[in-house]
């Protein structure tokens, strides 16, 4: 069978070595084009175009999938399916007819729940017990097209995006395959969504990382969570940008009399911080400009932090 791949991060990697691993022919794969990266700024391929490369496969970086050059391109790959996982563009009805058999997309969420961008983040910030992957019949609708199979797993509640990003993948390529074998043999039966538990995920922003301490500490560890490892949320100490990588809400901790941000002391693990509603969180890793990060604990010790000291 001959597949058309489109993907660019980390999340599409597994699905395209699974392709590739169980006989697939991926006779091209369409990726975003490179992009500056790092601190020079240099141009990075994406994780997927890598290992596209490395098993000598033809790479398609359109700035705009719809452009009709790819027209002859697509009609020359001649695929049996279009396979796309996290590609970052919404691809025009001739992509998707291209397919002899089908176009499936691979998607992290139980949608119909968290179309878009960001599903995993936002299902941390939620403070979602499960998630899960789904595959899908693609239309020319953003995640609207008719679900094949699903698989749910837990969310732990100290879980990061970067964590579940990497259970969801693995999770998305077993399911990926399954889908395209019960395709091929006609036992799989696409399901229309159900427009009215439509729930949305759109792109993160730097913007969203910032810690509003006025929140409850549950909240509050969510975000921190759900930004790792991306923008990563912060909060300033002593004018200072401080990323805070990790913490841990005790709820039933902080008798509330302190202003939201204030130190209260150390914790086993980290810095115990005031929070709204009479809670308190721990900060367990946190990180200064230019510097590596350092557990709650060590950043005290070297800030001389004190009681009564504030994150804002």
């Amino acid at each position: 069978m001959r597949v058309a791949f489109l993907g660019t991060p980390d999340f599409a990697v597994p699905a395209l070595q699974a392709l590739l691993n169980h006989s697939y022919q991926v006779a091209a794969v369409f990726t975003q084009p490179d992009r500056p990266a790092g601190r020079g700024h240099k141009l990075q391929a994406s994780p997927v175009k890598a290992v596209a490369l490395q098993r000598g496969i033809p790479v398609y970086q359109p700035e705009k999938i719809r452009s009709e050059e790819n027209r002859a391109i697509f009609g020359g790959i001649a695929a049996d399916f279009i396979v796309a996982a996290a590609y970052g563009q919404i691809l025009p009805g001739w992509v998707l007819r291209s397919a002899r058999l089908a176009p499936v997309n691979v998607h992290a969420s139980l949608l119909p729940r968290y179309r878009g961008a960001a599903p995993i983040a936002w299902a941390i910030l939620n403070g979602d017990a499960v998630t899960g992957v789904t595959t899908m019949l693609m239309e020319e609708g953003l995640d609207s097209g008719p679900i094949l199979l699903q698989r749910e797993i837990s969310i732990s509640r100290e879980m990061t995006t970067g964590e579940l990003t990497a259970r969801l993948s693995a999770l998305g390529a077993d399911l990926l395959i399954q889908t395209l074998k019960e395709l091929e043999h006609g036992t799989v039966h696409p399901v229309v969504q159900d427009e009215k538990l439509v729930s949305w995920a759109p792109r993160i922003t730097k913007e969203m990382a910032q810690i509003t301490w006025n929140n409850a500490a549950r909240p509050i560890h969510n975000r921190i969570r759900a930004m790792n490892p991306w923008p990563g949320a912060y909060a300033y100490f002593r004018s200072e940008h401080l990323q805070i990588w990790r913490g841990l809400p005790e709820e039933e901790a902080a008798a509330g009399t302190q202003a939201a941000g204030t130190v209260l002391g150390l914790s086993r693990d980290g810095i115990r911080v005031q929070c709204g509603e009479g809670t308190a969180l721990d900060v367990l890793e946190v990180q200064m400009p230019g510097k590596s990060r350092v557990s709650g604990r060590a950043f005290s010790s070297g800030a001389r932090l004190r009681p009564g000291d504030s994150i804002t």
